[in-house]
This record gives C-alpha cells, structure tokens and sequence, in this order.
C-alpha cells in the first residue's frame, strides 16, 4: 500500500483509493463500512471501505476475508495483496485522520466528537464511491454507537441505497470484513513509518499497542513529553490518558488573551478550549502547550 501522501503531510487527512473496476460501474455493488484505530491514543484512525458486486460475492467471501481482529499482521498483509490480484471485481478507498486533526476537533471551539467525526467520515467515503461512479446498491457498516440511530441517519442521506448497520458487522459481511483489512494495514504500516514533524533526535518507536491502558503506550508517552511543547502530533492529546501525563509533567501557563482580571491563576492546556473554565478564576495546575 503506497502512503507515500500521509508520509509528505500527515498532519492532516489523506484519501487513498484503488482503481474503480469497470464491473463496479455496471453491476449493482455491495459496499463494507470499517475503521482501524479508533480507541489508541497514539496514531492515526483509519476509515476504509470495499465494494464489489453483488454478482462476486462469493469470490470475496472465498478469499476468506476475516475480522482483521482475529487476523495475524502477515494474514491481513496476504489478504490484502489477494484483493489487489483481485483488482478486476474488487475496490477500495480509505480516509486516513491524523491524531492532530482527531484531536483538534474534539477540543475545538464547537466541539465535534469522535462519534460525529467517524459518522461523517464513513458518510463521506460512501458518497466518494459514488462520485467515482461505483453503482452501490448495498451498504454495510460496522456501527459507531447506537446502530438504529446511526442506520437511520445513513438511510436518510442515501435514501435510494439500502443501509444495514450493525455491531460486529465486520464478522458478519465479507464485504466489512475487507474493508476492516483494508483499514487494519493502512493503519499498521502508517504507525510503522509514521514521519515525526518535530524532527526528534532521540525518539524510540517502542510504542506498544498505542491503546491508552497499555504500560508500554504509557511508559513511551511519559518518556516522550516536552514540558514546554507537550507531545509530538503522534499523540492525540484529546485522550484523557495523555491529559494527564500533561498536567503532571508540563510546565504551568498564563493564558496572555485572558483579561487582566482573570489572571490570578495558571491554567491547563485543555481550559484554553472550555470557555466556561477560561470565564472562572483558575487554580494553579499543570500544562504544555
């Protein structure tokens, strides 16, 4: 998988596609919803999806095409080459969300959680098949919170395409199966060769799984914090795991734009985006910018 965009820019968000098959233009489609990375605190998430006629079905499902989960890293590497060999019937196209921009709009003025964010960029992949003239009769997706709700707001936005979410989809359709693998190797290989902006001297990538209750993520976001600068954009600092690790070690702040009254106190990095907090005398705390 070439992604070799994210490593110019990963600061923000790339889209990575394959070659729309002709057959996927003329025939009715299945198309499979999935992400990859959206629990770890380091990283970036990663949002694919898998189209291929209804007519083919069965040639995906006899690839045995899994729930990258229950997959080894070389399986999902194999898988994932099998599709690309399998390029006549099968497509796909990925969303890849830096940790900076995941965590920018979390912390944002108008607040845009990480429900909304997923929501909408699953949204925005399904009408990007489209536009590239993918004939979707069929759409599966692995839920983001409640699926009736998250079904009906798809159904309403793509109202002649038929809308199935569920949990565990991906262990139910072949179709979210490939595009889970599809959005499982994207993100290993973008933690893999992940491009550091800050350009550190001496960072190790010994990051464990990136999950915030993993001791190794932890141990490696303690050793990796700047008092000043706080965290490199690896990190999503949106993470409570990370907020804390911050409030502990960074070093104080006085907000400059607060008025003259309102700075009796130094403040955390995360009350610069709550405006209610910035309204309120502060209390001495830790922080990083």
């Amino acid at each position: 998988m070439d992604l070799s965009e994210l490593e110019r820019d990963n600061t923000g968000r790339c889209r990575l596609n394959s070659p729309v098959p002709a057959v996927c233009r003329k025939q009715p489609c299945a198309l499979g919803v999935d992400e990859a990375g959206r629990g770890p605190v380091l990283g970036p998430m990663v949002y694919a999806i898998c189209y291929c006629p209804l007519s083919r079905l069965a040639d995906l499902e006899a690839l045995k095409v899994a729930d990258s989960k229950t997959l080894s890293e070389s399986e999902r590497d194999r898988l994932f080459a099998r599709m690309k060999e399998d390029g006549d019937f099968v497509g796909w196209a990925l969303d890849v969300l830096s940790p900076n921009l995941i965590s920018t709009s979390m912390l944002g003025r108008v607040k845009y959680n990480l429900n909304s964010l997923s929501h909408d960029t699953a949204a925005g992949l399904v009408q990007y098949a489209l536009d590239q003239g993918v004939k979707v009769a069929q759409v599966f997706v692995d839920t983001v919170g409640m699926p009736e709700t998250y079904q009906q707001r798809l159904q309403q936005r793509f109202p002649g395409i038929e809308v199935t979410v569920k949990a565990k989809a991906d262990s139910l359709y072949p179709v979210v199966s490939a595009a889970s693998i599809c959005a499982k190797v994207a993100r290993d290989q973008a933690v893999k060769n992940w491009k550091f902006v800050e350009k550190l001297q001496d960072s190790d990538t010994d990051y464990g799984s990136g999950y915030p209750n993993d001791p190794k993520t932890k141990a490696w976001l303690r050793r990796h914090v700047e008092p000043v600068f706080g965290f490199p954009q690896f990190v999503r600092f949106s993470w409570r795991t990370a907020q804390s690790i911050l409030e502990k070690e960074a070093e104080d702040v006085v907000w400059d734009d607060s008025v003259a009254e309102d700075q009796e106190g130094v403040g955390r990095i995360t009350a610069y985006f709550d405006e209610g907090l910035r309204s309120r005398t502060r209390l001495p705390h830790r922080s990083g910018i």
